[in-house]
């Protein structure tokens, strides 16, 4: 099974194209707002709007033999511990060895927006590249994971 944390998601298009060639399930999880997809493979999941309710969702559903696809260190933290394998949409994969230290570097940012609240700047744009390394990281993860 594939969860991805759709709402902001830049790569639903290359989850379902290769999730469909895998054959596997694939959960889009969202506030609402997402095109339905006609593919048989791919359900989606509206939750209730609130903050972390599609997160809540996804950690209580995945994991060992799945796949979760998020943004969300949080999210993908607890995905991590109960057993999934963890794709950013940049390819980046988190797992129990990098999970603690992205989620303290989110931590700091966090805190040092807060003290500077002139602080410009955001990251930095999705590439073709970001595109492509997520491709190869989707069939990897894939792999490994039927493998569970």
């Amino acid at each position: 099974m594939i969860y991805v944390d759709a709402d902001a998601c830049p790569v639903k298009a290359e989850i379902e194209r290769v999730g469909t060639r895998h054959k596997v399930a694939m959960t889009m999880v969202s506030n609402g707002g997402l095109r339905l997809s006609q593919n048989p493979l791919v359900e989606m999941v509206v939750v209730p709007d609130g903050p972390d309710e599609a997160d809540k969702w996804i950690a209580e559903r995945a994991g060992p033999g799945d796949v979760v696809v998020t943004g969300d260190i949080p999210l993908a933290a607890k995905c991590v511990a109960g057993g999934a394998h963890v794709l950013k949409p940049n390819g980046e994969a988190l797992t129990g060895a990098n999970v603690g230290a992205a989620l303290a570097m989110r931590d700091l940012m966090t805190d040092l927006r807060a003290a500077d609240p002139f602080r410009q700047g955001g990251g930095k744009g999705f590439s073709k590249a970001d595109r492509s390394r997520f491709l190869d990281a989707l069939e990897r993860s894939l792999r490994a994971a039927a493998r569970i």
